[in-house]
């Protein structure tokens, strides 16, 4: 089985809360789970103590056992100093300037470039 620490949505339309739940990670995000080991509003004030609750022991547990947390769950524990979250993903090569858009920016930096002076 496959294990994931991740968010499950609750609340009302528009009112999002949000439980920090172990669960197989076949499941549907707000379908059936092992444990709840936490908690997570948005709408309090980043200050707020209770804006993020979770239970240390337990998660710890979980991890030693092979549960992943998911990426926002990490984002979040690590901002409780729970875990140490991986780095942040590089920027992906489709963001990168194509063939073309190369060839048009060489041949500008040539063409500005200045000429020797024949003097």
């Amino acid at each position: 089985m496959a294990l994931k620490i991740r968010l499950a949505r609750g609340g009302a339309k528009k009112r999002p809360f949000y439980r920090m739940v172990v669960t197989d990670s076949r499941n549907p995000r707000d379908g059936a789970f092992l444990e709840k080991v936490g908690f997570y509003n948005p709408f309090l004030s980043e200050e707020h103590p209770d804006r993020v609750s979770a239970k240390s022991d337990r998660i710890k547990y979980w991890v030693s056992v092979g549960a992943k947390l998911s990426d926002r769950v990490s984002i979040l524990l690590n901002k409780l100093g729970l875990c140490e979250r991986e780095s942040v993903r590089e920027t992906p090569k489709k963001s990168a300037p194509k063939k073309k858009a190369l060839e048009r920016l060489e041949a500008k930096q040539q063409h500005a470039a200045p000429t020797p002076s024949a003097g």
